[in-house]
């Protein structure tokens, strides 16, 4: 996206916000990447106290995503609730099936429900909408709106916002779905384990500048997954020895697992069954 379309794109997302907010209050959902902080800022600094932020803490949110929300909510004045969507306590999320993001946005939206009437908004762009999204019908069925897609506004756009807005390095965040999303799908989703996917992902982001990092958990064993460059600039040696630390850290919590690296494949922990599409 040109490099000035960030002011006329954002403009373009001020009207609608202010468009929704004739209606009454709204409310943000905020997981804490790009998406949803450039939304929350641009609503508050159209709609001020008009808006509200929402934000789940859950074992399957990294700690610092829940950490960079509280710190823009502080800095910038928002009015924010953090609280427990109770997705753990569902069964038909924890099997972690094909729709697994339905029962948990389920959870999420009911859960800002119950603690507010305001007019629910989510950071969804229209990058989002060419992948297999369950969490979207349950955002239709509680009347979620969507305004980057409503203002025709992709990822780079929303990046270009978020810099239009002086979010800093907000706007260069990467990509960040939850902890569960590493876990293949029919394996049962447990803190302990996602716990464990954050602290491999940790250590291995720590020891190699890496611009992708994913912790993948299969059936087969742990795959650690990197973006091409920066996997294939790790020698043999010390891809052995890195494996070896992540397979101390599983064993160390009772699972052991064989690790193994592999190129970043976006999705790849999501097994597609019959005529479903990731």
């Amino acid at each position: 996206m040109a490099s000035d379309a960030g002011p006329a794109k954002l403009s373009e997302l001020n009207a609608r916000l202010a468009l929704i907010a004739v209606s009454g209050e709204i409310g943000v959902a905020l997981s804490g990447g790009v998406d949803s902080l450039t939304l929350a800022a641009a609503a508050h600094a159209v709609l001020a106290d008009k808006v509200k932020m929402f934000h789940a803490q859950s074992p399957a949110v990294p700690p610092e995503a829940t950490a960079r929300v509280q710190a823009m909510a502080a800095a910038r004045g928002w009015r924010l609730e953090v609280f427990d969507a109770g997705e753990f306590a569902r069964a038909d999320y924890l099997a972690n099936p094909l729709d697994r993001c339905f029962h948990c946005k389920t959870s999420l939206y009911a859960s800002i429900r119950a603690r507010s009437a305001a007019q629910l908004l989510s950071g969804t762009n229209l990058d989002d909408l060419g992948e297999y999204r369950p969490g979207l019908r349950a955002a239709a069925e509680h009347g979620v709106r969507h305004p980057f897609v409503e203002v025709g506004a992709d990822k780079d756009s929303v990046r270009a916002m978020a810099r239009a807005l002086g979010l800093g390095e907000v706007a260069e965040l990467p990509a960040a779905p939850c902890l569960s999303s590493r876990v293949e799908t029919g394996i049962a989703i447990d803190a302990a384990t996602l716990a464990l996917v954050h602290a491999s992902e940790r250590l291995i982001g720590a020891a190699v500048a890496a611009r992708t990092v994913r912790c993948r958990v299969r059936a087969t064993g742990v795959v650690l997954e990197l973006d091409a460059a920066s996997l294939g600039a790790i020698e043999p040696q010390r891809r052995a020895e890195l494996a070896g630390e992540v397979s101390g850290l599983f064993a160390g919590a009772g699972l052991a697992r064989s690790v193994s690296f592999a190129p970043y494949r976006n999705g790849s922990a999501f097994l597609v069954r019959g005529n479903e599409r990731a």
